[in-house]
């Protein structure tokens, strides 16, 4: 699936690159674009399915998921149509769950040499580092990186949270992880490369700012919820909910 908003220029070069033997259907969600993403992604003949206007990151993988799941995939990859990550590594990213070992894969950018190398801003890696660490202290696990846009899932897992309560911004990658480890999903990493040009996407320092503040504010609420002190629907699995229920 690609969560697509002003790619027409690079849309083509991620298409050409996905392994098909691997890749079974890719579906394209046009987020309000203005400029030729949907007439590319035509004349790929990718499945395209258009927002009337530009809702948002996550609004747009909502739609994604929901799409997907409705196709009857079974597993469930993410690859942005701005080709910063590499979609020639959709095999790597998908065999821990197809060897039963992973429900989640995310692609890490910090296990594959420096990203600032790779042309990271160092004030991004810097970030990205501090909240990392938050976030494996809050989720209790190791991971190198939670902030990628590089994922695949399981089928279940997407039918066991319930994604459409989390936000239409950017904080939505986030928040979906919390709900698989509440849900206690298994979530593992691949070392990935990614590319930073003109042509990439890339959050200003201000958004970028705004961001970190939302990751905060969601680990304190995912905190709060597993220690009991507070629930939150969001991050109540809908398999344990429907349990409760019958």
């Amino acid at each position: 699936m690609m969560p697509a908003y002003n790619a027409g220029r690079t849309l083509r070069m991620t298409y050409e690159e996905l392994p098909k033997d691997t890749v079974s259907t890719v579906i394209l969600v046009d987020d309000g674009s203005t400029d030729a993403t949907l007439e590319v992604a035509r004349q790929l003949g990718l499945q395209v399915f258009v927002h009337n206007r530009n809702y948002g990151y996550g609004a747009n993988q909502k739609t994604c998921y929901t799409e997907a799941l409705r196709a009857g995939a079974d597993i469930v990859v993410m690859v942005h149509p701005d080709y910063q990550y590499d979609p020639r590594l959709v095999p790597q990213i998908i065999e821990p769950i197809l060897q039963g070992q992973a429900d989640v894969v995310l692609g890490s950018r910090l296990k594959s040499g420096s990203p600032i190398a790779q042309g990271m801003p160092w004030w991004k890696y810097v970030a990205n580092r501090a909240l990392t660490r938050l976030e494996n202290w809050a989720f209790a696990l190791d991971l190198s990186e939670y902030h990628t846009g590089y994922r695949a899932f399981r089928r279940e897992v997407l039918e066991g949270v319930n994604f459409l309560l989390d936000s239409d911004g950017f904080i939505f990658d986030q928040e979906i992880i919390g709900q698989a480890v509440s849900a206690g999903f298994r979530i593992s990493e691949i070392a990935v490369p990614t590319r930073y040009f003109p042509e990439a996407s890339s959050a200003s320092f201000a958004a970028s700012t705004v961001y970190g503040v939302k990751i905060l504010t969601m680990l304190f609420w995912f905190s709060l919820h597993r220690l009991g002190l507070r629930r939150s629907r969001r991050f109540d699995s809908l398999r344990a909910r429907y349990t409760r229920l019958t």
